[in-house]
């Protein structure tokens, strides 16, 4: 597992729009709801559904002068707020019964024509995550990607490739980095072992139905550039179908954790085969995810697994009224500690109403995560001995 080199030069890459990779990369060909709006002109921050980016988006060409210098640079942004309640909080490290806080504070500037184009996002921003102590958006944002979390400067070379380097969003997984991309307001159990900002370089080809990426990167934001990751999808069915491929891995060792990740992801591989389908209404997404996680080496023990699957799926009732779901089942095995104990398993659900009417949006949410085969303190409550956690939140927001 661990010669990725062969496997990636000719099974990697992304179906990002203008080219762009991102995650989630098949619920991009989504078929949007009956009357939905325009697409809006700027391809990021990527969406999966069922919010929309404002289809008409503020642009610096509206202030003489400025055009000249920088091009056409659009302007937009995100503010949401959250209230939450949970069963069985952690005690350590300090995790509460309830939270009131920003979830998105966020501005966006890119330009996105041209030979040379950019993108820079910059705030504030938490990830409410299943089954893990909540981290606020103030603390949360200095402890994982900064004020800028991602920026990234693109050359097209034409419009079929073009390359990238910054800080990128990854190629893995089949949800994006912050709550108003995804169907559900908080990020899944498979989620929780993907990364999701990466410092590199990527190249990204794109030919009808086919887009490939390859990155060179650090990873799980180690700063050691010693990744590789890459993902390549076709879609089919007129684009009602995609099929994708998602892979990445650690060429060498780092030996140590950064911004969230641990010692064990930055020494590891991760594996996604991700299917999207949509029709009408619908959109559906349902994929696997594996993992190989590697002991610090001259530990004396072996690589620890674990074997994923998910379910998304997106009903739009109307062009107000969504609802959205979400099924995760993970179990690992191996001598290391990659979710509540060594050996242990857990499974969630999550339904997600969503409520939009041009650019505010409400979200309420309702989760629930059951582990099994835990380790005591490893677990959920307050002394990590307990095994389940439900979750009631709402979310409330703009998109500018």
């Amino acid at each position: 597992m661990k010669n990725l080199t062969k496997l990636f030069l000719g099974t990697v890459s992304l179906t990002g729009m203008l080219g762009l990779a991102a995650p989630a990369m098949a619920q991009e060909t989504a078929a949007a709801p009956p009357a939905a709006p325009a697409p809006a002109p700027v391809p990021m921050p990527a969406m999966s559904g069922p919010l929309t980016n404002n289809p008409a988006p503020f642009s610096l060409d509206a202030v003489p002068g400025i055009e000249d210098v920088l091009g056409k640079v659009y302007v937009s942004g995100i503010v949401t707020g959250m209230v939450m309640g949970q069963t069985n909080a952690h005690e350590f490290p300090g995790d509460r019964d309830g939270y009131v806080d920003l979830t998105n504070g966020m501005v966006v500037l890119q330009k996105t024509d041209g030979w040379f184009q950019w993108y820079v996002q910059a705030g504030a921003y938490s990830y409410p995550t299943l089954g893990v102590p909540y981290t606020n958006a103030s603390t949360n944002t200095g402890a994982s990607f900064g004020a800028v979390p991602q920026a990234w400067a693109k050359v097209a070379l034409n419009d079929s490739f073009n390359v990238i380097a910054g800080e990128l969003p990854t190629l893995i997984g089949d949800e994006y980095a912050f709550t108003y991309e995804n169907m559900n307001v908080e990020r899944g159990l498979l989620w929780a072992q993907e990364p999701l900002v990466s410092r590199g370089v990527q190249a990204n080809y794109t030919s009808g139905p086919l887009t490939v990426s390859l990155s060179w990167n650090d990873g799980f934001y180690s700063n050691k550039f010693n990744t590789i990751s890459g993902l390549i999808s076709y879609g089919f069915n007129g684009g009602a179908d995609t099929l994708a491929f998602a892979g990445e891995g650690n060429l060498g060792h780092t030996y140590y954790g950064n911004a969230g990740s641990t010692l064990f992801q930055n020494n590891g591989e991760i594996f996604n085969l991700i299917y999207t389908h949509t029709s009408g209404a619908w959109t559906i997404s349902p994929y696997f995810q594996y993992t190989e996680n590697f002991a610090f080496p001259g530990s004396g023990k072996t690589t620890t697994s674990s074997t994923s699957g998910a379910v998304l799926i997106t009903y739009a009732f109307n062009d107000f009224w969504k609802l959205s779901g979400r099924f995760e089942y993970v179990d690992s095995s191996g001598p290391l500690n990659v979710l509540y104990g060594v050996g242990s398993n857990a499974f969630s659900f999550t339904i997600t109403p969503t409520w939009q009417y041009k650019r505010f949006f409400i979200r309420p949410e309702v989760s629930y995560v059951s582990a099994g085969s835990t380790t005591p303190g490893a677990a959920l409550g307050p002394l990590g001995n307990d095994t389940d956690q439900f979750r009631g939140l709402l979310e409330a927001g703009i998109l500018l």
